[in-house]
């Protein structure tokens, strides 16, 4: 365009919606500024071992999830791009724990929000996003919940959130109270501050790719393990490199498991990986129950069940330290699935072996998995 010697000069400002954006980035931060930081919480070794393994309990945040930290970071970054606008909706391709937390915030800055998701998505999910004002949009195919949220958003003026790509980007993971600063404040006084092992499960990725990436800038050796469920392909893409991996079924262990290689998933920070059968996931809950007397959701337990076969390791070797992983919502959630024997018998899933492993492990020290 030829300007002709004149200065083009084009002025988008907009007093009311500054005044806007102002107090709904005011109303997000004072969100955070309520909320105590959640706790650790042990998980009983024997003594003899000179092993701690620590379960960072997300699930007391606001809207009961590790992902509310999550909906926070997502909200904040996409204000201050601009994308949210006022009285247009905003839309989340999500299995449940997400959109949770994102119907709470879009509620608190008065936008609506609608989440996309997987036909088999917990009931008790979909009542508390409607609780928290939200609006549940299903899809029977998982693999359709991305371009359905595009296609709403545009067909809507709103704006897709894709937690799936921004969760790596939109949490500071240098620090400024993400969860593994959090983490490594609350273990400074404990007898190995500096863990051998964190274990962080991965929907997003965003999780482990801010722990892994703190963990590195802050020069700790501590190593990072993100385990795997079945139906999920984070596991094969790691191992084979192959960033376009893909699989044509969803997760049974809702909240994490993807069936293509997320954006937010960063392969290269992670140390290792483990694939979960479903089965010693929900296992896992079952064993954290007893253990501790409370539920957790199905991804606490794939986290658990690594956790322990690390134990497991540092045991035989003879080693000390300390294990962290992630207590991430609440097993009321999914009573009708990883708490009811009926779900499990329809799903063709025997925890029993699973059980046997974990216990003959805290009571001998040894693990046998199941089939070995």
């Amino acid at each position: 365009m030829s300007t002709t010697g004149t200065t083009i000069d084009v002025d988008r400002s907009d007093a009311d919606y500054r005044a806007w954006l102002k107090e709904a980035v005011r109303k997000v931060q004072a969100d955070a500024n309520r909320s105590a930081d959640t706790h650790l919480l042990r998980f009983p070794l024997p003594e003899a071992w000179g092993i701690d393994l620590y379960l960072k309990d997300e699930s007391t945040h606001p809207t009961g999830s590790l992902k509310h930290r999550l909906a926070r970071s997502l909200f904040l970054y996409a204000l201050c791009n601009g994308w949210v606008r006022p009285g247009r909706p905003v839309i989340e391709a999500s299995s449940g724990s997400t959109a949770v937390s994102e119907a709470y915030f879009a509620k608190l800055i008065g936008v609506p929000f609608v989440a996309v998701m997987p036909r088999t998505t917990s009931p008790e999910k979909c009542r508390l996003i409607e609780f928290h004002g939200g609006e549940c949009h299903f899809v029977d195919d998982p693999m359709k919940v991305y371009e359905e949220s595009a296609a709403l958003a545009r067909r809507t003026g709103g704006h897709y959130m894709d937690q799936f790509t921004y969760a790596e980007r939109a949490t500071d993971w240098r620090g400024n109270n993400n969860i593994a600063e959090s983490m490594y404040q609350q273990m400074r006084l404990e007898r190995y501050p500096e863990p051998a092992w964190i274990v962080a499960t991965a929907g997003t990725g965003g999780t482990s790719a801010t722990i892994a990436r703190y963990v590195h800038y802050m020069q700790h050796d501590t190593r990072i393990c993100v385990p795997d469920p079945e139906n999920s392909v984070f596991f094969e893409g790691w191992t084979n490199d192959d960033p376009d991996a893909t699989t044509d079924c969803g997760s049974r262990i809702e909240g994490i498991g993807r069936p293509r290689m997320e954006p937010s998933f960063v392969p290269g920070a992670i140390d290792r990986m483990m694939k979960v059968p479903d089965a010693a996931s929900v296992a896992g809950c079952r064993a954290l129950e007893v253990a501790i007397g409370r539920k957790a959701g199905g991804s606490t337990g794939t986290g658990l069940w690594s956790a322990l076969k690390i134990v497991s390791e540092m045991v035989a070797e003879g080693r000390k330290g300390s294990v962290v992983t992630l207590l991430c919502d609440p097993g009321e959630r999914y009573l009708d699935k990883y708490y009811a024997d009926d779900w499990l018998a329809a799903q063709g899933l025997d925890i029993a072996p699973y059980l046997k492993t974990i216990d003959t492990l805290l009571t001998t020290g040894i693990w046998r998995e199941p089939g070995a």
